[in-house]
C-alpha cells in the first residue's frame, strides 16, 4: 500500500507540487473570502470539496501540462501578455474546479510510470 501511495501521490517533484498547491490554494482562499464577506456560515462539505479540490490540483494541472505539452511540442509563441494571463488564470481555474474528476488520470499515469521505471 505505501508503494503505491509513493508512486502516485509522491510522483511529482516536491517543488512543482508545493508550487501548484499555492495557486490552488488561492483559488480556495478566494472562494472562502466570498462566502465569509457574503455573509453566509461555510458548511463543512464546502470545506472538504475545497481542500480535496486543492490538493489534488497539482496533478491535475500535471495532466493539463502533459497533454498541452503533447499538443504543442517545442512550439513557441508570441502573444499579448495580458491574454496569456487570463488564459492561463482560466485554465487554472478550470484544472482547479475540475480536479477530484482530472487528478485520477494524473496519478494513474505516475503510478504506471513509477512502476515501469522501478522494474
Amino acid at each position: 500500500m505505501q508503494e503505491i501511495l509513493k508512486k502516485t501521490f509522491g510522483g511529482l517533484s516536491a517543488q512543482y507540487y508545493i508550487r501548484q498547491l499555492f495557486f490552488g490554494s488561492l483559488f480556495a482562499a478566494l472562494i472562502i473570502y466570498a462566502v465569509i464577506t457574503g455573509g453566509k456560515p461555510i458548511q463543512f462539505s464546502m470545506i472538504a470539496l475545497l481542500a480535496v479540490n486543492t490538493l489534488l490540483y497539482p496533478y491535475s494541472r500535471f495532466v493539463y501540462e502533459s497533454i498541452v505539452g503533447f499538443i504543442m511540442g517545442d512550439n513557441v509563441f508570441f502573444l499579448n501578455a495580458i491574454f496569456m494571463i487570463i488564459m492561463k488564470i482560466f485554465t487554472m481555474m478550470i484544472c482547479w474546479s475540475f480536479a477530484i474528476f482530472i487528478a485520477p488520470i494524473g496519478l494513474a499515469y505516475l503510478y504506471y510510470h513509477h512502476s515501469k521505471t522501478a522494474s
